[in-house]
């Protein structure tokens, strides 16, 4: 039998392997350019400045990163993952060996960046539903490798996580409906699985009618996902569940930033937005150097 870490030991397992892969792809056997013209004694401070209005997220990454790299750097934080930060904020202080410096400062960049992307994208959403009960929550369209990093950044910018992966919940949807032979017949195995198995996991089911959503109903799932209705059948079928039973509802399908506010307005309540890691922006962010002071 193969014994398993638990999911916080899993997820820093997995965190670290990363940002090993990252530094390798980068640095290989070093750093050219710093190595060329850099004295390696020489100390150096550098700011980390945003040059856009956003969320930040990854601080902590980046003190992973130099976890990781096993560095001397002192990393000052200034700001704290989750907050706002406007064109010439400062987020971190590094100080310390300036080779150390310039070649970890694209690695640092390269998280950052995309994870501060990821949390202002998902605050925008957050805000517009922040008159509901709606909660904004991510799916699995991460990028390969970063899905930790994603989910983490999504948790700054305001949202929720959904499932982590394919371990931790069950998610009913349309192809596995179409394999199974019907909605009852998915839920029931589902539920027989997780029984049989002694597993402890919610049950999700995907419906794409509203007669659908009435067989669903009667199997009893945690929560059902209506996905790609209309504003109408969404409002109509949130009722449905509400007046029948204690079962979440979950919108996903034609969500955007101009939808997001009326879909939450049916009482739906989870939103899942695929854009907020498939599509990112990156924030802009820059490190700059504050002296050249020889040590």
């Amino acid at each position: 039998m193969i014994h398993l870490p638990p999911i916080d030991t899993f997820k820093a397992n997995c965190k670290r392997e990363i940002i090993r892969l990252a530094l390798n792809e980068d640095i290989y056997n070093g750093d050219l350019t710093t190595l060329a013209t850099i004295p390696e004694t020489k100390n150096l401070q550098a700011l980390l400045k945003s040059k856009s209005h956003g969320i930040v997220s990854g601080i902590e990454t980046a003190g992973l990163i130099l976890k990781e790299a096993k560095s001397g750097l002192r990393l000052n934080a200034l700001k704290s993952d989750g907050d706002r930060v406007f064109p010439g904020d400062c987020i971190f202080e590094l100080s310390g060996r300036a080779w150390e410096i310039l070649t970890y400062e694209r690695t640092i960049l390269n998280f950052m960046q995309r994870m501060s992307g990821i949390a202002t994208a998902t605050n925008t959403f957050v805000k517009e539903v922040e008159h509901t009960s709606a909660k904004i929550v991510d799916t699995r369209k991460t990028a390969p490798g970063l899905r930790f990093f994603d989910k983490e950044a999504v948790l700054h910018g305001g949202g929720a996580n959904h499932r982590i992966g394919l371990f931790d919940m069950i998610l009913i949807k349309d192809n596995h409906i179409d394999a199974a032979g019907s909605i009852r017949k998915a839920i029931q195995l589902a539920k027989s699985y997780l029984s049989d198995h002694q597993k402890d996991a919610k049950i999700e089911v995907e419906v794409r009618t509203l007669n659908e959503l009435a067989l669903a109903i009667d199997e009893k799932p945690d929560i059902i996902l209506l996905d790609n209705f209309n504003l109408d059948d969404l409002k109509c079928g949130v009722e449905i569940v509400k007046q029948k039973s204690a079962i979440k509802t979950e919108a996903s399908g034609g969500v955007d930033i101009d939808t997001v506010r009326k879909i939450a307005e049916t009482g739906v309540d989870f939103i899942s937005v695929g854009a907020l890691t498939h599509s990112v922006k990156a924030l802009d962010l820059s490190l700059v150097i504050q002296n050249t002071n020889e040590s």
